[in-house]
């Protein structure tokens, strides 16, 4: 099935879309490609036992009405840190599938386990561990031998330095030769002949000193709740052009307290399925590659749920007019 597909983009099949690129694009870096991600992308499977802390990133006054007034916060706060909606399984990864190929990892141990244990967290934390989802991303691309993937891990809470050596000897031994070196040439073309599959970017000054370990991929995050202020935010930054390598535009929109309280029957999924249809028009004017203004990684919440994969696949055709 592999070629110079002549179909159009968007009809790639998602779950293998790099391996069906037109070969013209084969030797694009990865940089220089859109590419469909998931923000907060491990937040389908957050602790919904009261039991478990709300984490303590979250503001000062919700920390407090959630120590004191429980019962009444809680609901709040399950339905605005939920950014993903597809569950996970040992034979598949529904956002993979849906072409995801940047997953934004943040990692944290939860306190008062005296376990060395991490899971992920956005408002609480997760039920399935760091290891568990590594290990269902590692099936999968034994599934999928064509298809790359970024794997942003970032905003560590409670991680001493036993726990970093603890999670990178989880990666490797998870990913072990999928690990692309920081070394290597990042083309399609390079990673499947030498059969590397995964790319780490680790926010942490440890990265530095490990050859498997690339550098945190920037995030440029908005923090608007409504898609016009998002869009003319990102519309400003790319007149100051793109970064040089991969770097990450974020379409999540972000509430705040006073958004929630005068939205009380509303969720962040409401919010985030009212604003697609304008959201993804903004994407499919923009452009990868190179020159200044270009878009590289796009990611989003409820990925699943929409037109978003196929939506950025589709940017690539750009590419190729610009190469004919």
């Amino acid at each position: 099935m592999s070629g110079c597909s002549e179909l159009s983009l968007r009809e790639l099949p998602m779950e293998s879309w790099m391996s069906h690129l037109p070969c013209a694009l084969w030797d694009t870096p990865l940089y220089h490609l859109a590419i469909p991600g998931s923000h907060n992308a491990v937040t389908y499977c957050l602790d919904m036992n009261d039991r478990s802390p709300v984490d303590p990133m979250q503001p000062d006054m919700l920390q407090k009405l959630d120590k004191y007034m429980k019962p009444l916060i809680r609901p709040f706060v399950y339905k605005w840190a939920i950014t993903q909606v597809c569950s996970s399984s040992s034979t598949e990864n529904p956002q993979l599938d849906c072409g995801v190929r940047y997953c934004d990892l943040r990692i944290a141990q939860r306190p008062n386990d005296h376990s060395t244990d991490l899971y992920f967290y956005h408002g609480v934390y997760t039920t399935l561990t760091v290891e568990t989802v590594l290990t269902e991303i590692k099936e999968w691309l034994d599934a999928h031998p064509k298809e790359v993937v970024l794997l942003s891990f970032s905003h560590f809470l409670g991680l001493n330095q036993e726990l970093h050596v603890r999670l990178l000897t989880n990666i490797r031994d998870t990913f072990a030769s999928k690990l692309c070196p920081k070394t290597e040439v990042l083309t399609l073309r390079n990673l499947w002949a030498l059969g590397y599959q995964v790319i780490v970017s680790y926010e942490h000054s440890i990265s530095s000193s490990h050859g498997d370990l690339w550098p945190h991929i920037p995030y440029w995050w908005a923090n608007k709740c409504k898609a016009e202020a998002l869009i003319e935010e990102f519309e400003a930054r790319k007149q100051h052009g793109r970064p040089g390598g991969f770097f990450v535009t974020g379409i999540n929109l972000t509430e705040d307290l006073k958004y929630i309280c005068t939205h009380p029957t509303e969720s962040l999924k409401d919010l985030v399925m009212s604003t697609y249809p304008a959201l993804l028009g903004w994407v499919r004017e923009q452009t990868p590659g190179p020159r200044a203004g270009s878009l590289n990684i796009i990611a989003g919440d409820f990925i699943t749920e929409s037109h978003f994969a196929p939506t950025i696949v589709t940017l690539n055709e750009k590419l190729l007019k610009w190469s004919s």
